[in-house]
């Protein structure tokens, strides 16, 4: 095995290589810091490309844009409040209240850090543990997944804000706009009022985009046309990395912790990153010691949404690798990839292609330095975004909003869905209800509904195997003692806030 790896860094430190890594890895920061534009889609354009490579070029090449565009997402998360990928959700939660508190630096910093020491992290786990975490995976059946999906969904209660009735509503929100289209298993359409294009349902891309895009640019307006605006002078002082050494250490668990709930649901095929940054971001809260901080902008909520869909990145990868499973849309590409050249993903592949298999690892590490060092050497061009005056930047977010919403299907009912949806979220936003619960109902639900249909027909109708199976018991168990915590947490809350307003009285 080590001269294996000797052989393929050898191989991928030669001038052409390093050119396809640096390059694809360049264009994937760019697909993943406009919203809209995702490592899916670059490496579905960028794919074409790679039939006339070497197997090894041309994976490298793909590498380089996976790792790319799933860490571009955090630009516009910091500066913009809007996630650039699904990834990075979480990531505006604290990263865009950072910035806008003026420590944009440390929250690039943060997050540029604990993206690549995840990447790494997953990276060493599907060089040495792709085997057998992969035979885990396997083991994974639909009464599994849905006591995950069901385990996610708590999420909503950790991130309803001070409202935990009105963030259940917007978790039903969310679930309805994922229940719109044909069913997973039959195929009736649902909820679709006699319009053909709703058959299909709402793709994420919109929805992701109108919710947190839109809204936000509509909130600027009114701000703005009201004659109150929330736009701050941005103090930035980036020194080394944007933050101490002690303030590393002091997340060094958290860190920890984020990058094992990555590499663990990026394994599962059909969550990935968008749900890992959600889950280990609400993980974080639940385990932190000042809950009430999150979302103000504070260091834990940046670090555990960065390292969980970075360390993503390995995990999805291990199942194709090791089983030739896909577990998402970008892998799903990557397997026609191999087969573009003629490579067999599953138990076999390192027997008959293990050069290329560390090659693939060698891309990842040096794809992974090289986003590293692109975002560190662009972080203060980064910052100076936010001097944009806004009434320059909001039109030009719109455009690329939509256009990016356009091009996730070349419809224009997305770009109708895009601005639909905007709307509905700046309405939810003036009545007060949280936007995240919408975003984990809309994801999460339609993969809860998929997993309880096929799990019960494969036992016929009988709910007993979703309580009885080890794993999805297991998941169950923790999913009734994370909602009694938090109902616990919420009691203990408001007696303090009555004796609180008894003593003032």
């Amino acid at each position: 095995m080590f001269e294996m790896v000797q052989e393929a860094f050898a191989t991928v430190f030669t001038l052409e290589t390093l050119f396809l890594i640096i390059g694809g890895t360049a264009l994937g920061l760019v697909f993943g810091s406009i919203p809209g534009l995702t490592a899916t889609m670059a490496i579905a354009i960028c794919l074409p490309l790679t039939f006339g490579m070497d197997p090894g070029n041309g994976m490298a090449l793909l590498m380089g844009l996976y790792i790319g565009g799933v860490s571009g997402g955090l630009i516009p998360a910091i500066l913009l409040n809007i996630p650039g990928t699904p990834s990075s959700v979480s990531t505006t939660f604290d990263g865009y209240p950072m910035a806008q508190n003026g420590d944009a630096g440390k929250a690039f910093g943060f997050a540029i850090v604990f993206s690549f020491l995840g990447g790494l992290f997953s990276i060493l786990i599907l060089m040495f543990l792709s085997p057998a975490l992969a035979d885990i995976a396997l083991g994974f059946g639909p009464f599994e997944f849905f006591a995950v999906t069901i385990f996610a969904l708590t999420m909503i209660a950790s991130l309803s804000g001070d409202s935990i009735i009105r963030g259940i509503l917007s978790g039903f929100v969310g679930l309805f706009l994922g229940f719109v289209g044909s069913a997973p298993i039959d195929s009736y359409p649902r909820f679709t009022f006699g319009f053909d294009q709703l058959d299909a349902g709402f793709a994420i891309l919109p929805v992701l985009i109108g919710l947190f895009a839109i809204s936000e640019v509509l909130k600027n307006a009114e701000q703005r046309g009201s004659g109150v605006s929330n736009t701050k002078k941005i103090q930035y002082k980036i020194k080394g990395l944007g933050f101490s050494l002690a303030e590393f250490i002091q997340q060094g668990w958290n860190g920890l912790r984020s990058f094992v709930i990555g590499v663990g649901i990026g394994i599962l095929p059909g969550v990935g990153g968008g749900t890992a940054n959600i889950i280990a971001y609400g993980t974080a809260k639940n385990r932190s010691k000042y809950p009430e901080k999150f979302g103000t902008g504070i260091n834990d909520g940046v670090v555990a949404s960065e390292g969980s869909n970075n360390a993503a990145i390995g995990g999805a990868l291990i199942p194709l690798i090791a089983l030739g499973i896909p577990g998402d849309t970008v892998t799903a590409l990557l397997l026609g990839g191999l087969m573009l050249h003629g490579l067999n993903p599953g138990p076999l592949l390192f027997e008959q292609s293990g050069d290329v298999v560390y090659i693939i690892f060698a891309s990842l590490i040096i794809a992974n330095v090289i986003m590293c060092l692109f975002l560190f050497f662009g972080m203060r061009m980064f910052v100076k975004l936010l001097s944009i005056p806004q009434h320059i930047l909001l039109p030009i977010i719109i455009v690329l909003c939509v256009v990016g919403g356009f091009g996730v299907n070349n419809r224009i009912f997305d770009a109708a869905a895009l601005v639909f949806i905007g709307l509905l979220g700046y309405a939810l936003i003036k009545f007060k209800f949280p936007i995240v619960p919408i975003i984990i109902g809309f994801i999460l639900g339609p993969i809860a509904e998929t997993n309880l249909s096929r799990g019960l027909m494969q036992s016929q109708g009988d709910f007993s195997p979703f309580f009885t199976q080890p794993i999805a018991a297991f998941f169950l168990l923790l999913t009734f003692v994370s909602v009694g915590i938090k109902i616990w947490q919420n009691f203990k809350k408001k007696i303090k806030t009555d004796d609180s307003t008894t003593a003032s009285l």
